[in-house]
């Protein structure tokens, strides 16, 4: 599996991935039974951590390669199914995992517009973009672009927004998987982040996209089996069935009742000291209309066209063997994708619950002080500093607007909040893990494959030699990561809002320069690069005025949708400027005409 993979490991891949999930169910039994022999908790958090990462980097190691193939497309052949699987994982990323219910159970009803951003957005990926992309025969968005629109500075202009774009995203990757090694090995914060990255370069430093494909398949695994877990657990206690996902509405009901008793619907305030919000902040259930329906399909419209931009998904479309495939791996990704996504709410609404209801032995709110602050989880979880109970009023009684909680921390603090074994605890921080380190191999490799293979061979060298190239290509992985390290251990913002940001700048830059590039035959060098650089100038340009220079929001367009300002800059640019110049050359016009034929060999020859 070294250099050459034997074609009998693509056959059999069914039967290595059905061994290694049964592998990892037994050795969720083996923790389970030490468990109940006594090993303490700190023990098992940490065998989980550890053990699946000496997986993935075992992984990783056997995919090691020196061929340019292999290393930035996975030699193009991955089988739809797994590619669905891969893609999921590497879209499965701390904010979708660790996040994500976190931002439901503090937001409610408008933190949803992620979801149906999220998953809607694989629709504008499977019509305009994955099969073309594919036909195209590219290693990078960049390369599309470069070779679609011609000349340097286009590419140029496009590797400079991946670079943005991926690594504000991979930032985020990085912060979630410190503060799960954080809990988990009970160290820093700050030297968590560093402890996920090694993670995250054993995985994809040797072999590129060959070694990331095949981790991300075993790491979505992990994850999928850690998120359902505990929901299924806690809607059986609770009441609701093993499914919970279609009988949940009793919960949200209860919630509503809960909400009223202890007076909810404040904004949310800000706890400097861990960067946190209150317990509950606005209404589980509150789909209001006027602006807070705008605001929904901003934000939906956002991470939709977002995740039709970003390079780290769509480079996962050029593995496939055709561009058959490549339609049929968008399928399968959106429906590994809907299992957690369906399930986000219910976790959401579950886990909430538990902190609410009195009449659960695991709400809180109501109880002394004193009480709340020997739980086990709330020592745990404030040690390191994600968990703060202030007696704001001096009763010695616990009040909604006394418990801070960073919304990070709901996913992976569910199991201890809802009184199971502590191997569950250890189980989602496996998958956390997981979530992070997948979505953060796939950025990190877009990052430094558009850096080595647009800027480094396509530019500034072109007559570098294989072992060159891939040596530039993990030189620059490191070093990206490292600085990605650096940033996100300053947590400059949380994991949903940065997550939101990079969505945010590639729709601005990429979007429609990508789209026209196949749907519009008109449309020129000069049209995209003034595209490129307008829609991404105005919506930087905008975040900084709303987010650090305190000015006022238009039509309430906030940080985190700052792309409807940006993509019909980038449209009006694109179109007028190609309009007002020169129509590309008769081949280029062509060569759209021949991408959109699903039949014939690729366009560009990239096997050496």
């Amino acid at each position: 599996m070294a250099e050459d993979k034997p074609r009998d490991f693509i056959n059999n891949l069914p039967k290595i991935y059905g061994m290694y999930t049964g592998g990892f169910i037994v050795f969720i039994i083996i923790m389970a039974i030490l468990e109940r022999l006594g090993v303490g908790a700190n023990t098992i958090g940490i065998l989980f951590v550890a053990f699946t990462v000496f997986i993935y980097a075992a992984i990783g190691w056997l995919s090691r390669t020196m061929n340019v193939g292999a290393y930035y497309v996975a030699g193009r052949e991955v089988p739809p199914v797994f590619n669905g699987m891969a893609t999921a994982a590497d879209w499965m990323s701390g904010a979708s995992f660790v996040a994500l219910a976190g931002g439901i159970y503090f937001g409610g009803h408008g933190y949803l517009a992620f979801v149906v951003g999220w998953t809607g957005g694989y629709v504008l990926v499977n019509s305009l973009m994955a099969p073309y992309l594919r036909k195209f025969g590219c290693y990078t968005v960049p390369d599309f672009i470069g070779t679609r629109y011609g000349g340097n500075l286009a590419r140029f202009v496009a590797v400079i927004i991946l670079f943005v774009a991926s690594f504000t995203y991979v930032t985020a990757q990085i912060n979630a998987s410190g503060t799960i090694a954080s809990r988990a090995l009970h160290i820093p914060f700050e030297v968590g982040v560093w402890f996920g990255l090694l993670g995250i370069l054993l995985c994809s430093m040797l072999g590129g996209m060959r070694a990331v494909t095949w981790t991300q398949v075993a790491q979505y695994i992990v994850l999928i089996i850690a998120y359902l877990v505990p929901v299924i657990w806690m809607s059986n206690v609770q009441g609701f069935g093993i499914i919970p996902h279609f009988s949940y509405g009793d919960a949200v009901q209860r919630i509503a009742e809960l909400e009223t008793q202890w007076n909810v619907g404040a904004a949310a305030t800000a706890d400097p000291g861990i960067g946190g919000v209150r317990v509950l902040t606005t209404l589980h259930n509150d789909p209001a209309g006027g602006m807070a329906s705008w605001k929904f399909f901003t934000l939906a419209l956002c991470m939709m066209t977002g995740t039709a931009s970003l390079p780290h998904i769509l480079m996962r479309y050029f593995t496939t063997p055709s561009v058959r495939d490549a339609r049929k791996s968008v399928s399968w990704s959106l429906f590994f994708i809907f299992l957690l996504y369906f399930t986000a709410p219910a976790l959401a609404t579950l886990t909430k619950l538990q902190v609410l209801d009195p009449n659960l032995a695991t709400g809180i709110i109501g109880d002394s002080i004193a009480e709340v602050q020997s739980l086990a989880w709330v020592q745990n979880w404030s040690d390191v500093n994600f968990l703060r109970v202030v007696d704001g009023n001096g009763d010695g009684i616990l009040q909604v607007n006394e418990f801070f909680m960073r919304p990070d921390i709901v996913v992976l603090a569910t199991p201890e909040i809802a009184g199971l074994p502590y191997v569950i605890s250890g189980l989602v921080a496996a998958g956390g893990m997981a979530a992070a380190m997948s979505t953060a191999d796939g950025l990190l490799l877009a990052i430094a494959n558009a850096l080595s293979h647009d800027l480094y061979y396509k530019i500034i060298d072109p007559n570098a030699d294989t072992r060159k190239r891939l040596i530039v290509a993990r030189v620059l992985l490191i070093g990206i990561g490292c600085l990605a390290a650096l940033v996100a251990s300053l947590r400059l913002t949380g994991i949903l809002g940065a997550v939101a940001w990079a969505f945010d700048f590639a729709a601005s830059g990429l979007f429609f320069p990508l789209v026209l590039g196949v749907w519009w035959k008109r449309a020129n060098r000069a049209g995209a690069v003034a595209g490129m650089i307008c829609g991404f100038l105005a919506g930087s340009l905008y975040l900084y005025y709303i987010r650090f220079a305190g000015g006022a929001e238009w039509f309430g367009i906030d940080h985190l949708r700052f792309a409807i300002i940006g993509m019909p800059v980038s449209l009006v640019a694109m179109i007028v400027v190609s309009l007002a110049t020169e129509p590309p050359p008769k081949e280029i016009q062509d060569m759209v005409d021949e991408v959109r034929d699903p039949t014939g060999r690729a366009i560009l020859d990239q096997s050496q």
